[in-house]
């Protein structure tokens, strides 16, 4: 099997199991249809067995608002109490079709754009009450929608997901606590502002597909007692800076869930950044010493590191 190197400033990684989608769509019947996983940005990705589509925080708008963004990004600047706006022509070019959506949280950069996806696809959405109740005030329709809580086990048509509970990243040097829920009894009249896509609790999921079972984060934190006994041979690891104000939380994470095969590393880039802008400052702070570590403290395990838009093939 041939050895690729995927090359990213400062950092090189190197995987037997990344091949490029033609040679994985030769292969014969018998090895199984591989996964494919595609980078939205931020926790966002589009991951397929050839049976199911599954996204996960598909938010692809990539809005400059809350002081984010570059000097040269021309772009108008949103503020967090404008009226949240999804880029429905560039989500049109991106999502095409899709059959869950699993949604970790409810802030904008996680929820924005699935009411849009929702109904433009009829997906299926997992999620918090809070999560939902935003769909709602969309008008997705309620056989779509499936709230939980956490310890859910869920088995679909060619697709099970297990609902893990656990705790958003430690924000504001770790000063961030949000309690706030909506319910049934919220009033909520969308479209919804920037600052009311809440947190509402955070989960993880086990996506288990044909051949593969996905550990996802859609934060940079973690229950470890939620994750005994989870032996994904995929984890999208959150890894953005925040985690550093975590005791070892790198080691802890690769232990608990017993340092899985394969660490592709998620919500590290500079989301309110359009795709194509430069990467480079997350790549230096973010991706490069995670890697390291990763080579330190579990040799066995591969690192993917994504590209926007860019598909990861797994046989």
């Amino acid at each position: 099997m041939k050895r690729l190197g995927r090359m990213i400033p400062g950092v090189i990684v190197t995987s037997s199991l990344l091949l490029p989608a033609g040679h994985a769509a030769g292969q014969s019947q018998e090895a199984g249809a591989p996964l494919e996983l595609k980078y939205l940005g931020a926790a966002g990705w589009e991951i397929t067995d050839g049976n199911v589509i599954v996204l996960i925080d598909p938010y692809v708008s990539r809005l400059k608002y809350g002081g984010g963004g570059h000097p040269d990004d021309d772009r108008p600047d949103f503020a967090r109490d404008d009226i949240a706006r999804s880029d429905t022509d560039l989500i049109d070019s991106i999502v095409s079709r899709a059959d869950f959506i699993l949604v970790h949280h409810g802030h904008f950069d996680h929820l924005g754009d699935v009411p849009y996806i929702a109904a433009k696809t009829g997906a299926k959405v997992i999620g918090t009450e809070t999560t939902i109740t935003i769909l709602r005030a969309y008008g997705i329709p309620e056989e779509q929608l499936y709230a939980v809580g956490g310890g859910e086990d869920y088995r679909f048509d060619g697709f099970s997901v297990r609902v893990v509970p656990s705790i958003h990243s430690a924000l504001g040097e770790k000063h961030y606590f949000d309690s706030r829920r909506y319910d049934r009894d919220s009033e909520l009249e969308a479209p919804l502002r920037i600052d009311q896509f809440i947190e509402g609790g955070s989960l993880m999921f086990v996506a288990r597909f044909d051949r593969h079972e996905v550990l996802t984060m859609g934060s940079m934190n973690f229950v470890e007692r939620e994750l005994e006994g989870l032996r994904p041979d995929i984890l999208l690891a959150g890894i953005n800076g925040s985690r550093l104000g975590l005791y070892n939380y790198d080691e802890r994470l690769l232990t608990v869930t017993g340092n899985p095969p394969i660490i592709i590393p998620t919500h590290w880039d500079n989301f309110r950044l359009p795709y194509g802008f430069s990467q480079e400052a997350n790549v230096a702070r973010n991706l490069v010493p995670f890697v390291e570590t990763v080579a330190t403290i579990s040799p066995g395990s591969r690192v993917i590191s994504p590209t926007h838009l860019e598909t990861i093939v797994i046989p």
